[in-house]
């Protein structure tokens, strides 16, 4: 199998370096000066799945560097907000038998990706392990909540060809299951992470504080129903019945398991870079008003986000 492997941060290294040591031909794509530190060191993981480290087969920073366009897998990994721009470079690789994994956080990727890709080449994957870069092509992986999840939201891929493709990763160390319901599960997360990361990047505290305090537990609480209400008028349904059971697993069971860990949006607003606010509480704004759903704590939250993204952002050169 050849696999190309676009955005090599921190789940992309991961995913290639498993892939290359399980005896596949990955190709990486990132930045230059990312691409050329992973040209001279490889790729590294560590953390609660071992040591591992692997030489990609080969590494640039431009698709047009790439010759070929027999790939079997493309693995998407970047931010959500670059979805639609990447998706377009990639037609230039991408061929009728080549599949698209996003492997991304949000709402829209896949109709991003569509607008260039087609529909039916195109599989969603719920990430819910989760990793972050120590340098250039070395990554930890800190927890993991539950087996990747893919799936075609328009269940145009066979759920057999999808299972054969889980296999592939679980067997290269990557725990994955798929599912003819992947929405569910990417609105589950959606949902996690719309409660959790913009408030952990606006007040600067892991998850474990918003869950102790009541101002933010409210807050949360509030956003978690405005997405139930936003996913009942869609017709989304979701692995839970309602926002009451969904807040019983949160604070029982999915925020004690992350407790100390600081939302990635804070990391970005702390290095200068945008969030992917638009993809989480943004869409869930979006949404409300196609729908007629009212969504003022998501908004809110969505434009102090934002503010607080404007302050820290660096300037382009």
């Amino acid at each position: 199998m050849k696999v190309l492997v676009f955005g090599l941060g921190a789940l992309g290294t991961v995913y290639s370096c498993l892939l290359k040591k399980a005896g596949y031909e990955v190709t990486g794509i990132d930045r230059e000066m990312v691409a050329a530190e992973i040209k001279n060191k490889g790729v590294r993981i560590n953390g609660i799945w071992g040591e591992h480290e692997a030489c990609l087969d080969k590494v640039c920073s431009q698709v047009k560097e790439i010759e070929q366009n027999d790939f079997d897998l493309i693995i998407l990994s970047v931010k959500a907000y670059e979805t639609a721009e990447v998706a377009l470079q990639l037609q230039k690789v991408i061929s009728p038998r080549t599949y698209l994994i996003l492997a991304q956080n949000g709402y829209g990727n896949f109709e991003a990706a569509a607008r260039f890709i087609p529909q039916e080449q195109i599989i969603l994957a719920r990430v819910i392990f989760g990793a972050e870069t120590l340098s250039a092509g070395s990554s930890k992986v800190t927890v993991i909540a539950d087996d990747v999840i893919l799936g075609n939201p328009l269940r145009t891929i066979n759920i057999d060809f999808l299972t054969n493709l889980a296999d592939i990763f679980t067997q290269a160390g990557i725990p994955t299951r798929a599912s003819d319901d992947v929405m569910k599960y990417v609105w589950g997360k959606i949902t996690y992470n719309s409660a959790l990361n913009p408030l952990g990047a606006i007040l600067e505290v892991n998850y474990g504080k918003l869950a102790q305090m009541d101002s933010s537990r409210s807050l949360m609480n509030s956003i978690i129903e405005e997405i139930f209400a936003v996913l009942a008028a869609i017709n989304q349904e979701s692995i839970w019945p309602d926002a009451a059971s969904y807040m019983e697993a949160f604070y029982q069971q999915m925020v004690p398991s992350t407790a100390g860990h600081h939302a990635s949006m804070l990391q970005d607003i702390q290095r200068g870079r945008k969030t992917e606010i638009d993809a989480l509480n943004g869409s869930v704004v979006e949404l409300g008003k196609q729908y007629g759903i009212p969504t003022p704590v998501n908004a809110v939250i969505s434009s102090l986000l934002k503010a607080k993204e404007t302050m820290f952002a660096k300037p382009e050169n």
